[in-house]
Parts: structure tokens; C-alpha cells; sequence
């Protein structure tokens, strides 16, 4: 069975909380979704990274916003 979809989204605002790695966000209309995870080793580690010292400080690497 074939169907052709036409759709007009008009989006004004829109907040998204949050969103990770296995999160789909889809506007409008899918016939499927599937699926798919990959990893890679592209630094052809062999074994396990050392263990990250602590440096007793609480405040993230990565600035945030407030």
C-alpha cells in the first residue's frame, strides 16, 4: 500500500527538556523508525583508559548555563 503525505508545520516555539544519544525527535509524520546503535573503535584502543584522579572540586569541566 503507497501513501503520499503532504503536511504544512508552522512551529512557533518550542522547548525541547532534554535530549540524549538514543532520543528521537520527530516533527511531522514517519512511515518507520528504526533503530540503530553503532560504536567504534576509531582510536584502536586495546584496553580499558586509567582511572581519573579525583580533584575534590564539585564544578562541572564544562561551563553551564544558569
Amino acid at each position: 500500500m503507497h501513501f503520499t503525505v503532504h503536511q504544512s508545520i508552522n512551529i512557533y516555539m518550542i522547548k525541547i527538556g532534554s535530549i540524549t544519544n538514543s532520543s528521537v525527535l520527530q516533527i511531522g509524520s514517519s512511515g518507520s523508525i528504526q533503530a540503530q546503535s553503532d560504536i567504534y573503535n576509531t582510536g584502536e584502543f586495546t584496553k580499558p583508559a586509567e582511572e581519573a584522579e579525583a580533584t575534590g572540586e564539585i564544578a562541572p569541566i564544562v561551563p553551564l548555563a544558569p
